[in-house]
């Protein structure tokens, strides 16, 4: 009953993911519930192969379960082709993952003003403004003109993240996204993802296996052999 009463970013009921056949099938999700609020800022820990990854690339529509039900922004997943969840992803969600993604072509502020061209977006001036508090925060202002081979993983990592945010999505999908950052740098990255659900009503899933991380989550999810520790 409690649900009816609290606004949930994603859910997932049931949820299987299974690799392989017969003998050499993996299990790597094993009938997972799962709630996530909006607003709030989420950790999903576990150990290498306990199944976190497959779980947000379920949730987020990347990987398809094999059972079970998704719900994310009020719309179910599992009803949905390639393409509406292509335009899906393009609108209502935000990423961040271990290898950057960055467009090599591009200047780094060109990759993170990607996503409000792809959705067709006119950047205005709330969309510059966001743009400037997300540049700001994550400290890459003097490498805007720059092209991301010209930039040190760090700097990558941080325009990723800065490309994630700036549309402000329903929620935004973070692996492991201070995997290739020094302390002080995933300190910053994790405050501002922080802040920017204290502030901005941002909502955060982050696939982690670091307590440090997860220390700046309101809520922890621990995922140990495909199910809800």
């Amino acid at each position: 009953m409690t649900t009816t009463t609290i606004s949930l970013a994603a859910s997932a009921r049931d949820l299987t993911r299974v690799y392989g056949h017969g003998d050499t099938a993996v299990h790597a999700l094993r009938g997972i519930d799962l709630d996530l609020p909006s607003g709030r800022f989420t950790a999903i820990m576990g150990r290498s192969g306990s199944g976190k990854s497959t779980l947000m690339h379920c949730l987020a529509g990347l990987d398809s379960p094999t059972s079970g039900s998704i719900t994310v922004a009020g719309r179910a997943l599992e009803s949905m082709d390639d393409t509406a969840l292509t335009l899906f992803r393009r609108e209502h969600l935000g990423f961040v993952f271990q290898s950057f993604n960055l467009l090599p072509m591009l200047t780094a502020g060109q990759n993170i003003l990607l996503p409000l061209e792809l959705a067709g977006r006119r950047v205005d001036a709330a969309a510059r403004a966001r743009y400037d508090l997300v540049v700001g925060v994550l400290g890459i202002g003097d490498r805007l003109g720059h092209r991301p081979g010209e930039l040190s993983g760090g700097q990558q990592q941080r325009v990723a993240i800065a490309r994630a945010l700036v549309s402000e999505p329903d929620i935004v999908f973070a692996d492991e996204p201070t995997g290739n950052l020094d302390s002080e740098a995933a300190a910053e990255v994790l405050g501002f993802l922080r802040r920017s659900v204290r502030e901005l009503g941002q909502t955060v899933v982050m696939v982690t296996h670091e307590d440090s991380a997860a220390a700046y989550a309101d809520d922890v999810v621990v995922i140990a052999d495909g199910l809800v520790a």
